[in-house]
């Protein structure tokens, strides 16, 4: 099951920890990134099983392990307590967590986005409008609740038009099958096996806010600061991965179908979920979405919506408390402290093949 959309609520317990001291980071040869079970993500353990990110790693002289971790929300807090040099992760996670915890975090490379992959399914009705007034099930916090606040934006209403049911993702699909539940917000997997039943309808997906539901991989400031061929050996394992995973070949297959393994799925499945997943294939094309104004964008109405949601920090006064700078030099939030960067810096590497 995709576990990287449970969000955390509370970062109480991540907010008083600080970043790896500058000499510590400094003297580190040997790094860890983490990752947990989605589509977008499963290139990294398929990469290091395949021997891919060690030829990185030696290219540069260092040492990469690749550790998953079982649930994202753990694996979100382990990497803001310092357990971890390299994280993936959504851009809206990491603005709640790391960054409003105090932990300086870039975006080295953006991966994906979700596009269609998250879905409102309303049961016997067609229309998105039809949610007024409905119980809505969803994991409160989590991109689905985005999901769904963006789709009443577009349709004239707010979060006061529904009443939320907070529901745990591994229960969403025999919720819908119950008589009381009548709209869900969701993602793949889960979409996929609720749309069996011929009465739901999706009226509104991740498709119609392209470039918002974003994956990253993102490093830990001072490590990339002070070691910045980290960076440059993940890029370029991942991209690699990606050029051997996408492509038409039996290699490609062979790919897939190890990473549908991994993920607890089939080739079927797997292929199903990328198709709802826009993989920025290209590292050109990654590093100027990067550097776009539509990412400026996306990360307003992110940050909205969590200060809406009271997830900026306790007693923050405003969605400005946190800063976010963007590889043209713009800068959302206090400039004072910038907590979350995103760089197209790898990427535009990765692409121009100088890595």
């Amino acid at each position: 099951m995709l576990t990287r959309k449970q969000f955390i609520a509370s970062t109480a317990a991540v907010a008083a920890t600080t970043a790896l001291p500058a000499a510590r980071a400094a003297a580190k040869k040997k790094f860890k990134l983490a990752w947990t079970v989605y589509v977008g993500w499963m290139p990294w353990p398929w990469a290091a099983d395949t021997g891919i990110v060690k030829k990185w790693a030696d290219k540069y002289g260092i040492e990469i392990d690749v550790v998953e971790v079982a649930d994202y929300s753990t694996s979100i807090n382990q990497y803001t307590a310092g357990g971890f040099d390299a994280l993936t992760i959504t851009n809206m996670d990491t603005l709640a967590v790391p960054a409003v915890g105090g932990i300086d975090s870039t975006s080295i490379i953006t991966g994906d986005y979700s596009n269609g992959n998250d879905a409102v399914i309303l049961k016997g009705k067609t229309k998105f409008a039809d949610i007024k007034g409905q119980k809505v099930n969803i994991v409160q916090y989590s991109v689905s609740q985005y999901l769904l606040a963006r789709g009443l934006q577009k349709h004239g209403m707010t979060e006061r038009d529904v009443r939320l049911v907070n529901t745990s993702d591994a229960d969403m699909a025999a919720a819908y099958l119950t008589p009381a539940v009548t709209a869900v917000v969701t993602w793949n997997p889960i979409v996929q096996q609720i749309m069996q039943n011929k009465t739901a309808h999706e009226v509104f997906t991740s498709a119609q806010i392209p470039g918002e539901i974003l994956d990253l991989c993102i490093v830990r400031t001072d490590v990339l600061k002070a070691h910045p061929e980290f960076a440059k050996a993940l890029a370029g394992a991942w991209y690699e991965t990606l050029g051997i995973m996408l492509s038409d070949t039996a290699a490609g297959k062979a790919a897939r179908t190890a990473m549908a393994k991994l993920s607890g799925t089939d080739l079927a499945g797997f292929d199903a979920q990328v198709k709802t997943t826009h993989l920025f294939a290209k590292p050109a094309t990654a590093a100027s979405f990067t550097r776009s104004a539509k990412l400026i964008e996306t990360m307003q109405y992110v940050r909205k919506f969590l200060f809406a949601n009271g997830l900026m920090g306790q007693g923050a006064p405003s969605p400005d408390v946190v800063g976010i700078s963007f590889p043209n030099g713009k800068i959302l939030g206090n400039p004072k402290n910038v907590k979350f960067r995103y760089t197209s810096e790898f990427m535009q590497m990765a692409a121009t093949k100088t890595l």
